[in-house]
């Protein structure tokens, strides 16, 4: 099983810090987070994508490619790409050119988006939300796999033997589809033979299993063999020397950016006693001690038939930097050999 981290870039504004730091240092913080990740011996690191104020990964791929200068082993990935809004020809390419700067360790995890400021600011019809993902996942698709291209569809204008450049290192570069809880994106992934990214932000993870078993029923019902089929999971997670420490830390920063998002989506405010049976045994926070966090990983794989990666998103309590950085230290060397 991978261990990572995956980062929304949030802002004081969504943090709820006090002083606010301004978005110049939070920036230089999110970097230093990905090199301690990679010095702490963890599998990949993954930064989100949203349009707005309160965050600052907009711009995925600039990030990634400031963090591949500074890291030497870690694997560097979206989390996910909004590609129902992006042109696929831009977002190869982009990707490609930071496969070359980290030398062979770029990835992609792409998806419809759970925020939808993208599709109205690049000029697209929510209406169409998955028209366009098929769409564009089918070129760009097929731009991984040939060089020059012959393609056309509806939303984009066609390419007539046209070459795609420059290509990334790694022989195939990386595409993992990410989903939430949709059956049909289950079984997209399967019949397209594509890695998995379940993300799971509340509930228990066993409800996750029939989705699961679907993406894995429809990938060998295409041909696809099992070892190709692999399911990654991204969940709310945080590490500290005691269970006690790990909850009372992410708390602050998870409560008040839960019930800021919550507010705008129409949610009732995050409680601590809603926090705290997610935290719990059959939860799907990964929060506590290293023990504490191993024994919910071990649950997880029984829970779901198994797992090749776990990104855990740890944003909330980027507003206690120490924190963090002994979180992503704990991770690496506590957490990651143990269940490996």
């Amino acid at each position: 099983m991978e261990i990572g981290i995956d980062s929304f870039a949030a802002t004081s504004a969504v943090l709820g810090e006090e002083p606010p730091v301004g978005n110049a240092d939070r920036m230089a913080f999110l970097i230093d987070e990905i090199v301690a990740a990679d010095r702490a011996g963890l599998d990949v690191f993954g930064v989100g994508e949203h349009h707005r104020s309160d965050y600052l990964d907009s711009a995925t791929v600039v990030i990634l490619a400031a963090a591949a200068a500074r890291t030497q082993t870690i694997r560097l990935t979206s989390a996910v790409t909004v590609l129902s809004a992006a042109d696929p020809v831009r977002v190869f390419q982009e990707f490609a050119t930071l496969d070359l700067i980290a030398r062979g360790r770029a990835e992609m995890v792409v998806g419809r988006g759970s925020s939808t400021e993208a599709y109205p600011l690049f000029g697209f019809d929510l209406n169409e939300y998955d028209a366009l993902f098929a769409e564009k996942l089918d070129l760009l698709l097929a731009i991984r796999e040939h060089d020059v291209l012959d393609w056309s569809g509806r939303f984009r204008a066609p390419l007539r033997r046209q070459g795609i450049y420059p290509r990334p290192q790694q022989p195939v570069l990386p595409v993992w589809l990410g989903v939430g809880g949709t059956p049909q994106s289950f079984v997209r992934a399967g019949t397209l033979g594509l890695p998995l990214m379940v993300a799971i932000i509340g509930g228990e993870f066993s409800r996750f299993r029939p989705l699961i078993d679907l993406y894995r029923r429809a990938g060998a019902a295409a041909g696809h063999a099992p070892e190709t089929l692999k399911v990654g999971i991204h969940a709310v997670g945080f590490v500290a020397d005691t269970d006690s420490q790990a909850r009372d830390t992410f708390f602050p920063g998870w409560h008040y950016m839960f019930t800021k998002v919550g507010a705008e989506r129409g949610w009732p405010p995050a409680t601590r006693a809603q926090y705290d049976q997610m935290a719990g045994p059959r939860g799907a926070f990964l929060i506590g001690s290293p023990d504490t966090v191993v024994a919910r990983l071990q649950q997880a794989v029984r829970d779901l038939g198994g797992i090749d990666r776990v990104t855990f998103q740890m944003s909330p309590a980027a507003r206690d930097q120490p924190a963090m950085l002994r979180s992503i230290e704990l991770l690496g060397q506590a957490v990651r050999p143990r269940v490996r």
